[in-house]
């Protein structure tokens, strides 16, 4: 069975092991299909110095697959099907899981494909609690695309900025994985969105998406012209995932009593932030971090019913380091996916 094995910082090795044995009680197998990227992936690569881990280390924080086999007591599912995997070792016994909050976890043993074992292998056990079934139609290219990239919208949409139909948002990052996302989620439900990006040719991607308005943010400035489009107002609802270069621009971007989301802080953790500007607007700032299982299961049901992930590249996975180097080198418009 192959394994995509990261044995070192930067270091990646496509190594054959051992398969699993067959699911126990309560376990389904999974032959996986793709691997989705994200900057989780990234991070681990570089060797982040918050991942608590041993290397070697199976890389993959988000796929989908077909059930291979089922363990005793599992009704759920059956051999064939399309599934995607939840990526957190949650203990489903908390008060959070219990409610459904997966993602507020008390115990969680870790993120798979970052501080243990991930999804980048031909077949992985898990327990059957933690797989969802991808709805008939969807492909499984796409699916792939549901647990992370999907799922983190919608949280941050709808369970956590709680968007209305027409708002508008300003969506951060609009070629990225999660903004393309956030754009497509935006405008099935009527909102105006307003998105950034970093050159001219993803503007008219970003245009041909859906998305109303476009800032390239190398040659304006965000701010400025985001007050200019809302006439001084400001945004409903700020999508904000970039972090320490864009944060304070985008709490002025926003209106009276408007809510900033995020998810990120890819270009920096720290930040300084202006209380009395925090409490005189009445700013609502909210902090997201993944998505349950129903977000999920809700975002596949939106790919079912056509609204699919804009995929930027598809590399087999000998070339996952390519994938990754793609998306780091923010080039990309869309996500990154690695077939098997």
């Amino acid at each position: 069975m192959r394994a995509l094995t990261l044995v070192g910082d930067r270091q990646l090795d496509l190594i054959d092991t051992a398969p699993p044995p067959p699911p126990g009680p309560g376990e389904v197998q999974v032959q996986v299909a793709a691997v989705a990227l994200n900057y989780l992936d990234v991070w681990g690569f570089r060797g982040m110095a918050f991942a608590k881990r041993k290397l070697p280390l199976v890389v993959g924080v988000e796929a989908s697959g077909t059930i291979a086999a089922i363990g005793e007591g599992v009704a759920a599912f059956a051999p064939g099907q399309g599934v995607v995997m939840y990526g957190a070792l949650t203990c489903g016994t908390c008060r959070a899981c219990r409610e459904g909050r997966d993602n507020l976890c008390e115990n969680v043993g870790g993120i798979m494909g970052f501080h243990v074992d991930g999804f980048a292998r031909d077949l992985i056990n898990l327990p059957a609690r933690l797989v969802i079934p991808v709805p008939a139609g969807v492909a499984l290219r796409d699916a792939a695309c549901a647990p992370i990239g999907f799922a983190t919208v919608q949280h941050m949409l709808f369970d956590n900025a709680k968007l209305e139909p027409g708002e508008t948002v300003l969506v951060h990052a609009g070629g990225s994985g999660i903004g393309t996302a956030a754009i497509l989620m935006a405008k099935q439900i009527g909102c105006t969105v307003i998105t950034t990006v970093g050159d001219d040719a993803k503007a008219e991607k970003a245009k041909a998406l859906g998305a109303d308005h476009v800032i390239n943010y190398r040659t304006d400035r965000f701010e400025g012209v985001t007050r200019k489009l809302t006439q001084k107002k400001g945004v409903d609802v700020v999508f904000e995932h970039v972090g320490a270069e864009t944060f304070n621009g985008s709490l002025l971007c926003l209106k009276r009593g408007g809510r900033l989301v995020t998810c990120g802080a890819t270009s920096g953790p720290t930040t300084t932030l202006n209380l009395m500007q925090l409490f005189q607007q009445q700013y609502r700032i909210i902090g997201s971090f993944g998505a349950t299982m129903k977000n999920i299961a809700q975002s596949l049901d939106k790919m079912a019913a056509g609204l699919t992930p804009v995929v930027d590249t598809a590399v087999p996975l000998a070339e996952f380091e390519r994938g990754l180097d793609r998306l780091a080198g923010r080039q990309v418009f869309g996500k990154v996916v690695v077939t098997f």
